[in-house]
This record gives structure tokens, sequence and C-alpha cells, in this order.
């Protein structure tokens, strides 16, 4: 079902639902109601409800079409309840479709030419995408897809159509589609030693086309867990999610469904005033990332030589760099918030709402390791070194004749330690050039000359 039929059958007393529901701050209440069995993560919910909400889709009078849905991606660590939110939007959503990355592939998720059983004709079956035309797809274990099945989503992320050329058949399929991807980091676990574009292993070009990433970590928190503990404990004793402490701010999916219905009905304008205010936040954030940009130049220029002799360690780079596609995010987040607001038009503070959850989603991009976690070591290329000859005593070896070892499963082990791969290729170079090690000319084996 499409959301105007949904908003067009909704009986009478769902309409007083819904009044009833305007008259207080719908934002937060029905942000609540998002997997309510899932405790935390208020930013979140709130960026997921306005992926639900989306913002009007606009066409210019040259016929170039201005998405307006909401993309939306959740990268953590396994345990933080990314897949449970991905099918509870999924289920809300009048139309949506729920797959995973392992289970995809690009003509699953796009188009495939099949020849008809009965005629014998080569026909063109939609795929995941074109089947959550006007809706959501949640794509789980996004980073478990291939790289050439995750290119073929590329032009539904920003054109949101599907061009197929298969088998004599040319055409174009709609997929005007949000779409809604959780990812594990590259090493399973966010590991906050290395840098983010190591943990977060997508490219640059499908990462750019999200409005908002978000960063789940598991960090270990006295008060948070017992929260949460006591949360799963009476969920699981009486087999639903807790009451809210005010019965009027109750919203169950239905109410919810429709609501969402009844605010993608809406299409808010954006005045003179607050888009000069859109372009002077805008380009304040881009000279804030030059900024950002140069000062980590400069950190980097200043720690080179203590960095090359092992003494510092890198410094750390951090993702999330501000393209003019930032600027489209933040309108569309900020009209989807006007929507949600019942308003005719997009008010400063929806704007301020937008920047808000942006710079939340940006804040914990560059997380940092948690008190009582082991500081970063001092001298890296000793460290790795002793990481090498322990692996190798560990494969048969002894002090006196140390065997060779594989260079891409020890620096799967230097990852899983918490460097980065500059740091093992740096390491590899110091004892290379002092001959203690060597390594063959196709970079698959590492020889220990001598052990020291």
């Amino acid at each position: 079902r499409r959301y105007d039929e949904l908003a067009a059958t909704a009986p009478a007393d769902m309409h007083l639902r819904l009044a009833a529901l305007g008259r207080g701050d719908a934002y937060t209440r029905v942000a609540r109601a998002i997997a309510p069995e899932i405790f935390g993560h208020e930013d979140v919910k709130k960026a997921l409800l306005l992926l639900l909400v989306g913002a009007p889709a606009k066409r210019t009078r040259e016929g170039m079409a201005i998405r307006g849905d909401i993309n939306v991606c959740l990268m953590g660590d396994p345990g933080v309840a990314k897949s449970q939110l991905l099918r509870f939007v999924a289920t809300v959503a009048p139309r949506g479709v729920y797959t995973t990355g392992r289970g995809s592939s690009s003509a699953g998720l796009t188009a495939a030419v099949l020849r008809d059983a009965a005629t014998g004709e080569l026909v063109l079956e939609g795929g995941a995408l074109v089947l959550a035309d006007n809706g959501i797809c949640a794509i789980d274990e996004f980073d478990k897809m291939d790289e050439t099945d995750r290119t073929a989503i590329h032009e539904v992320m920003e054109q949101q159509t599907i061009s197929i050329a298969k088998a004599g058949i040319t055409t174009t399929l709609n997929a005007r589609t949000a779409i809604l991807a959780a990812a594990n980091p590259a090493r399973s676990r966010y590991n906050p030693r290395m840098t983010p574009e190591e943990n977060i292993n997508l490219p640059a070009a499908l990462l750019s086309r999200f409005d908002v990433l978000f960063l789940m970590l598991d960090r270990p928190s006295a008060e948070a867990d017992l929260q949460l503990a006591r949360h799963v404990a009476w969920v699981h004793t009486h087999g639903r999610h807790p009451d809210p402490v005010d019965p009027a701010d109750a919203v169950d999916a239905e109410l919810l469904r429709h609501f969402v219905a009844a605010a993608r009905a809406r299409v808010p304008v954006l005045p003179s005033d607050v888009a000069e205010y859109v372009v002077g936040a805008y380009v304040q954030l881009r000279q804030q990332h030059k900024a950002a940009v140069e000062a980590a130049d400069a950190r980097r220029t200043l720690a080179r030589s203590a960095v090359d002799s092992g003494a510092a360690p890198a410094t750390r780079s951090a993702i999330g760099t501000t393209t003019p596609r930032t600027l489209l995010a933040i309108l569309r987040l900020a009209q989807a918030r006007a929507r949600v607001r019942a308003a005719e038009a997009v008010a400063i503070e929806d704007v301020d709402e937008a920047l808000r959850l942006m710079d939340a989603a940006h804040v914990t991009l560059d997380a940092r390791p948690a008190a009582g976690e082991r500081p970063a070591r001092t001298d890296t290329s000793s460290a790795i070194y002793a990481l090498m000859v322990r692996h190798a005593r560990t494969v048969g070896g002894t002090d006196a004749a140390l065997p060779q070892i594989a260079y891409a499963e020890m620096l799967d082990r230097v990852r899983d330690a918490g460097f980065s791969e500059a740091d093992f290729s740096r390491c590899i170079q110091q004892y290379e050039d002092i001959d203690v090690l060597q390594v063959n000319v196709t970079r698959t084996r590492i020889t220990f000359v001598s052990a020291s």
C-alpha cells in the first residue's frame, strides 16, 4: 500500500488520535515509539523518524529530479540492535523491503532478465529496490556485500532510477526509495585506536550518498548498563515494552503508521530568510572542515619525525567531510522536521535540529578510547615487531631460528592489536633497513634474518 492510500482510508477515531498527538511535542513522542523494546538511541530514532517522513521530492523545469528520500546508515558494534531497528522500520512502513547484504546480488537488488516459462520471451523482473518504490528498503549486513553489488545501488541512492541494458532490453525503472543500511566495522568491532577510514571500510563515493551516518558503539558504563539491563529484564518478564510515564504519550505502531502517512502529505515551503540561514550554516561547516584539515596536516607535519622513529603514534583523521551533498541533506532533514511539526513552512528551529542530528552523528565518528581502556603504545614499531616474534614462536619457531610467516595473516593480527596498516608497513621498512626482516617481492612472506 502507498502512503496516500493509507491516509485516505484512516478511520474517524484515528483522525482524533492524530489531532491529539499533534498538540504536544509530536517529534519526541513519535520518535520514542520507534522500536520501543530497544533501550536508548534517542538521536538514532529521531533520524529514523525523519527517514520515514522524508522530504518532498522536487523536479526542476529542465526535468532534473531532486530526491526527497533520506538515506541513513547505522554503523556499529555487534549487539547494539541495528537489525531490530531495521526490521521495525521496514515493518511499520506501508511499503518496506528487508534484505541482507550477504544474500543479495546486484540483479536481486535492481532487476533481472528472465525467460518466461509459458511464452519463452525475455521478461524483466524488478528487484528489492524496485519493489520498495515509494517506500523503504532496509539492507542489513551492508558491509558483507560484494563491491560489484554495492556499486549497483549508487544510481538509486541519488537519481532514484535503475538503468537497464540487458539482453536487448533497454529501459529505466523507478526506485524512489529511502535506503536504511546497517553495517559492522571492518574488524567486526569498532577499534578507537584505528583511523575511522580503517574502521568504516566503505568507499567514499557510497558514504557521501548517506544523509546521516551514525556510529553505535557498545561502551561499558555502569549507569547505562544498569538501565539497559532493567529495561531488557522488564521486556522479557512482561512480553512487551514498558508503558510511558504519561499515558497520553503512548503511540502504537498503527498510530505511528498513520502519523507518517499524514506527515508525508504535507509540502512545507522554504522561506527566503531560512534559506539564507541554511547557506550561512553550510559555509560555516565548510570553513570548519577546512580548518580541521589544515590543523590535521600541521599536526602530521610536526609529528612525522616522531612517528617515523616509532616514538609517537600516527595522527588520525576524521571521516565525514562536508560536501555539496551535505547541504542537500540539511535541507531534506529540515523539511522532514517541518512535516513532523505539521508546519506549512520550514523554520530556523528545523534547520538547527537537522544540524544537531548531523553533528551528533559526526561526534560519534570521532570515537576515542574510553576510561580504563589500554592506552596507545609509544613505540609502535617495537610493539609490532614483538607481536611478530610471538606469532612466529607459536607456529613452531625458536629464538635461534624463527620461521617464515604469512604477510596477510600477520597484517590481520596487527590490525586486531589496534595498529593500522601504515604502522605495519613502517615497522617492516625499519627492520628491513637494519637487516632484521626480509619481505619477498610479492609481499606474501616475511623472513626473520636474525632474532633480537
